[in-house]
């Protein structure tokens, strides 16, 4: 009997009705979180085809020849892609890794990243303020940094999880619904899905691309806040998203064909720089568009977190669109919060006006339902707990809070991608290897004449926990969002000040014999400590 072919809308509603999905609850409880959070509210999966156009239904098979046919061309076309400036981006980020302060490196990216908006312009009148758009007329100025022939090897090489690394959308009608199956996304299916006029968007692309895990390794310097991203594909004639607003300040960098964009402004004050993103809207309730636009290959588009957007294809061309994100949960609030708490445990133990009692009939007189009372004892009571917060203030640990949002961001951080020169001085390139059916080059080969510095401005930070001093690093982290914990391990007291010195040394190189430590013992101590763990790299190759 010949099998007929089953698509992937059919094959999610036979599994759907015939197996329950398998219990994830406990191992994916957090993100499932997160991936609520990207959502937007709109987390329900969705069991049902949804209602495509007639001449979308028609032109399905060309859909996915074109596809096809676009994949294979990306494939055998030349490698040499160039940018605005006529660079490969391949050459961009190779000259990149010859500048010698990687704070430096982070600005110059983020500068091509905006040309030809100078970066003191931009984040002195557009960060956190309003959108604004570049329109290059250079369809190459980005290529190389993502593409669709890099999606399908993506999905045909990695191992792609539906709602871990890869969302099926689709918006119709006005609703959003979600068509993930459990389990790998395959190409047979993946296409299947896209070709039906499903929107595909990967979640952690720096993940899977050496490329954009490079440029976002190097752009987190720049905003001192993770650096993430997520790539959208989206058919012809479709639209993947529902109107809404995110918790991060984004860049929408077109990559291939072109997307109709819409931005609307904040609708309230209460929803500038929100701090959670938005559920899903309706048109009605989001007014005019202050901005609408078509995005091209070379295009990008920036607005700030609480600005609505949606965005959606022509009918003559699909949308190829990675948006690099940061900022989220970093504001002052975020670190008033950490701020605050420790500042009244510190006050009650030290000020003991702190640990006075209410008056004995504060609940005659305060709260709701006395709000609207005349009393005297009320204006006593505001101004005493004015005092008291004004006070607080002498109390507050901010040095310690700052240390607690850097032990957030470290844990964040993408690790940072080696240089052929960092790698050749660096542990992982330590010249320890199997020969001639033995170990040879191994042991230490520093002393107090070599030179060293860390590997990146921000990939060490030392933080005080009560009586012993850590310090935490990035170098270690995974490619992967919090695979691993934050690491960090204890400095001994005798290694703090050297510690201080090799961190504010950067970029320059010092010698170990230069290390404020009692000793040369300790000081060889702590760089063999500090190379092993890749923290440290030489000026040249041990």
């Amino acid at each position: 009997m010949e099998r007929k072919h089953m698509s992937a809308f059919a094959l999610y509603q036979t599994l759907s009705t015939d197996a329950p999905p398998p219990d994830t609850k406990s191992s994916l409880q957090v993100s499932d979180k997160k991936k609520r959070k990207k959502e937007n509210g709109a987390n329900k999966v969705n069991t049902v085809k949804p209602q495509l156009k007639p001449e979308r239904k028609k032109n399905r098979k060309k859909l996915k020849s074109a596809l096809r046919e676009e994949s294979l061309k990306e494939f055998t076309e030349g490698e040499e892609c160039v940018n605005g400036d006529g660079e490969a981006l391949d050459t961009l980020l190779s000259a990149l890794a010859k500048v010698n302060n990687s704070r430096e490196r982070a600005s110059k990216l983020f500068q091509w990243l905006i040309n030809p908006i100078p970066a003191k312009t931009f984040f002195r009148e557009t960060w956190e303020k309003k959108p604004i758009l570049v329109q290059r007329k250079n369809p190459d100025y980005y290529k190389g940094l993502f593409s669709t022939a890099e999606f399908d090897r993506i999905l045909r090489q990695e191992d792609v999880q539906y709602g871990v690394n890869l969302d099926v959308t689709s918006y119709a009608n006005g609703k959003r619904e979600t068509h993930n199956p459990p389990g790998r996304a395959l190409p047979y299916t993946v296409w299947d899905f896209y070709g039906s006029g499903c929107s595909l968007r990967m979640l952690n692309p720096q993940a899977f691309s050496s490329t954009v895990w490079n440029v976002l390794s190097i752009l987190q310097e720049q905003f001192g806040s993770m650096a993430g991203a997520n790539v959208y594909l989206t058919p012809p004639g479709t639209q993947g998203f529902a109107p809404h607003y995110d918790d991060i300040e984004a860049f929408v960098v077109q990559l291939e064909g072109k997307k109709h964009w819409r931005v609307y402004n904040p609708r309230t004050e209460d929803e500038v720089l929100p701090v959670l993103s938005s559920e899903n809207f309706k048109q009605t309730d989001i007014g005019k568009p202050i901005l609408e636009v078509v995005l091209e290959a070379g295009d990008l588009l920036y607005f700030p977190r609480g600005f609505i957007h949606q965005g959606d294809c022509l009918p003559d061309a699909h949308s190829l669109h990675i948006t690099v994100s940061s900022y989220q949960k970093n504001s002052w609030g975020d670190l008033l919060q950490k701020v605050v708490p420790a500042a009244l445990e510190i006050a009650m133990e030290e000020d003991v006006e702190f640990r006075q009692g209410l008056p004995l009939d504060y609940l005659a007189y305060m709260g709701v339902q006395n709000s609207d009372k005349d009393d005297q004892r009320r204006t006593k009571f505001f101004s005493q707990v004015e005092s008291l917060m004004k006070k607080l203030t002498n109390y507050a640990p901010i040095d310690a809070a700052v240390d607690q949002k850097a032990r957030d961001f470290l844990h964040d951080c993408l690790p940072p991608v080696l240089t052929p020169e960092e790698l050749a001085s660096s542990v992982q390139g330590a010249s320890a290897r199997w020969q001639s059916g033995q170990v040879t080059d191994v042991g230490s080969e520093i002393s107090t004449q070599t030179r060293v510095r860390i590997l990146r401005a921000g990939c060490a930070r030392l933080c005080s926990d009560g009586e012993a001093v850590h310090l935490y690093y990035t170098t270690d982290n995974s490619r992967v969002y919090h695979k691993e914990e934050l690491k960090s391990f204890e400095i001994k007291a005798e290694h703090t000040d050297a510690m201080e010195f090799l961190i504010h040394s950067y970029p320059k190189f010092v010698t170990v014999g230069s290390f404020p430590c009692d000793s040369a013992e300790d000081r060889i101590a702590l760089a063999e400590l500090l190379f092993e763990r890749g923290i440290i790299h030489t000026a040249e190759p041990l």
